[in-house]
């Protein structure tokens, strides 16, 4: 899959890059460090002329919201039951549901700026968004915030990995420091911003 992606950034560009963001951000389980870094060294390596990292940014922050903009009306259109009743089948189980929203009632508006830095809720924001129908026009400035910031760190993360001259070559363990620093790095973000609350009893 790696190897059709950066064929394929060849000849689409910024244009993928914004349709996988889109995906990333709506249920469909495509992680986004998959998509921003490998593009970032491209373009800074100058290996695909149609790449810039500011046409990566623009392109993974306009994608992004595209998908947060799609999870939030089709929850404001389809309300809390609808959702809690059928939301499963498309991926979005009742406990995750509820823990977003413990998520949302705990952070308030400034939750979508956060989510938008963090994993397994990244995606989710926008139910309980949707569901209390926050004002769109303030959901849209904070998913843009935050998704623009999260594509340049992970635009600073490819970089920072493609000068690793051993870890391009693909040495195992090189290859693991960087799971293993980037697990430990978002597993601790995730751990105390995301599932403690997300995992708080209501009251």
């Amino acid at each position: 899959m790696i190897a059709w992606y950066l064929g394929a950034l060849s000849t689409c560009g910024p244009a993928l890059i914004g349709l996988m963001m889109a995906m990333e951000s709506t249920i469909v389980p495509l992680p986004s460090e998959f998509i921003i870094p490998p593009a970032a060294h491209l373009a800074y390596t100058g290996q695909n002329p149609h790449l810039s990292i500011a046409a990566i940014i623009i392109a993974g922050t306009l994608g992004s919201w595209i998908g947060a903009t799609i999870m939030y009306w089709a929850s404001r259109t389809a309300g809390r039951a609808l959702l809690l009743k059928y939301g499963r089948y498309a991926l979005v189980s009742p406990q995750k549901i509820e823990g977003a929203e413990r998520w949302s009632s705990h952070y308030g508006s400034m939750g979508v700026f956060v989510a938008r830095l963090l994993p397994v809720v990244r995606h989710l924001i926008g139910i309980p968004a949707g569901i209390v129908r926050m004002d769109f026009r303030w959901y849209s400035l904070f998913t843009l915030l935050g998704s623009g910031i999260w594509c340049a760190i992970l635009c600073w993360l490819g970089i920072k990995m493609g000068q690793d001259e051993k870890l391009m070559k693909g040495e195992y363990h090189r290859i693991m420091i960087w799971v293993i620093g980037a697990v430990l790095v978002l597993g601790g973000i995730y751990y105390f911003f995301v599932h403690r609350h997300m995992k708080q009893k209501p009251e």
